[in-house]
């Protein structure tokens, strides 16, 4: 059977069973059952596919996963999320579009301690939107800046989905969480500057409201007392694995512990707030390492069809530069973020890109940002983005599906700019991974 039979029953019987709504990790399995009895000898392919599944979890690389998750997990449960959000505002003075900003600030901060995306905009949709919907915000207006700024959660550290991506991509997981700090923190400046002078065009967005007068100590209160250790957290992490004092899993595992150490500190940590967050962690978990069995077999079995080698091939001999190659790899992953989520373009697109990124010498630790700001893009993209159906989900019921697509195109427009800054100046998300290794 020749390479492009095989390319096309796996890659596109992938695709098939993805878009009929079967779940990912269901959909590889298919897939890999059928490749392992046709390429890998029946029984003993089979037998050998069991030994993989085994072996692609039964890595020390993949603890991060669980440990980041676990962070966002205890700051959503405990409810230290809403006094940051207190502390932040309390700073932010009279600028246009005010409650936005917070949300962006709040978001950046989350961000940087929590590990789920989902979770930081499920959590600042529910507690923000009807607070800017009752001060008379446009909710194209109370609405955007969190669906943006939840998906800038996955350029900053701590990230689970950028661990699965280092894991599967074989890219260093802790230059590749580094890296997506300066393209992460761009985002959201741009974000803030947008809203503002958004707002100051069209007032009618985000009508002003005073805020309330907080002056002294009490004005730097709760900054002082939430914000400042929970953001800490993200410089203990980062810097412990920038200096090297620790592996990726240790700075991970000293995050979650100073989480949990801080939510008891402010008394927020009640049995059922920990049951909570280490059930919500098992499941998130669970579904990624399930999803990881599926695709490190998915890899093998298209290496071993001779798929993998005959699509490298078919690339490199085209006789086309480095630069257009990632431009065209970038391209395939924002029309496939329209139709797939994030864990399905990573299992689809990985074994057929990254030979291709060795083969050519591409700089793994720029090629992986991008790869993670079309991901964030795909979280955004009408009409099945995630960040889309989360939003919906915990709006209050006068938001409809047509208010968040409005309202999320400026966003995915200024990704789309930032994603092509760094194409151009790939120095954005290399010199900080170059600058602390």
């Amino acid at each position: 059977m020749s390479w492009q039979i095989a390319a096309w029953l796996m890659l596109g019987g992938s695709m098939v069973l993805l878009f009929l709504g079967l779940p990912v990790a269901f959909t590889f399995m298919v897939v890999n059952i059928m490749g392992a009895a046709l390429w890998m000898g029946g029984e003993p392919g089979l037998v050998q596919l069991a030994r993989n599944s085994v072996s692609s979890v039964a890595s020390f690389s993949l603890t991060p996963i669980p440990l980041f998750v676990l962070m966002g997990e205890v700051l959503f449960h405990t409810g230290l999320a809403v006094k940051v959000i207190d502390g932040i505002e309390r700073l932010i003075r009279e600028v246009p579009g005010r409650l936005a900003i917070v949300a962006v600030v709040a978001g950046t901060v989350f961000s940087a301690i929590s590990g789920s995306t989902i979770a930081t905009t499920a959590m600042l949709g529910s507690l923000m939107v009807p607070v800017m919907l009752a001060r008379g915000y446009h909710p194209t207006m109370a609405t955007g800046p969190i669906m943006a700024i939840g998906a800038v959660d996955m350029l900053i550290p701590p990230s689970a989905l950028t661990v699965l991506l280092g894991s599967l991509s074989g890219i260093s997981i802790s230059k590749l969480l580094i890296g997506g700090v300066t393209p992460g923190l761009i985002l959201s400046a741009i974000f803030v500057v947008y809203i503002a002078v958004r707002v100051k065009l069209s007032p009618h967005l985000a009508p002003a409201a005073p805020p309330a007068d907080y002056r002294g100590w009490e004005k730097w209160r709760l900054f002082v007392q939430y914000v400042t250790p929970l953001v800490s957290i993200f410089g203990l992490v980062v810097a412990s694995m920038s200096a090297g004092w620790a592996t990726p899993t240790e700075s991970a595992a000293i995050g979650a512990l100073a989480t949990l150490a801080l939510a008891a500190a402010y008394r927020a940590l009640s049995r059922q707030n920990l049951l909570l967050s280490l059930r919500g962690t098992m499941g998130i978990s669970g579904m990624i390492l399930f999803i990881i069995v599926g695709a490190t077999t998915f890899s093998q079995i298209l290496s071993f069809s001779g798929a993998s080698n005959g699509l490298v091939s078919a690339i490199t001999d085209r006789g086309l530069s480095p630069m257009a190659v990632v431009a065209a790899m970038m391209l395939v992953l924002i029309l496939l973020g329209v139709f797939v989520d994030q864990v399905s373009m990573m299992l689809i697109t990985l074994p057929i890109f990254m030979p291709v990124v060795q083969r050519l010498a591409i700089d793994q630790i720029w090629f992986g940002v991008m790869f993670l700001i079309c991901m964030q893009l795909g979280l955004l993209l009408p009409p099945h983005g995630l960040l889309l159906m989360t939003m919906k989900g915990v709006s209050p019921p006068v938001v409809t599906m047509a208010h968040i697509y409005r309202a999320v195109i400026p966003y995915v427009a200024i990704s789309i700019v930032v994603l092509a800054l760094i194409f151009l100046v790939p120095g954005i998300a290399t010199w900080l991974p170059a600058r602390l290794g």
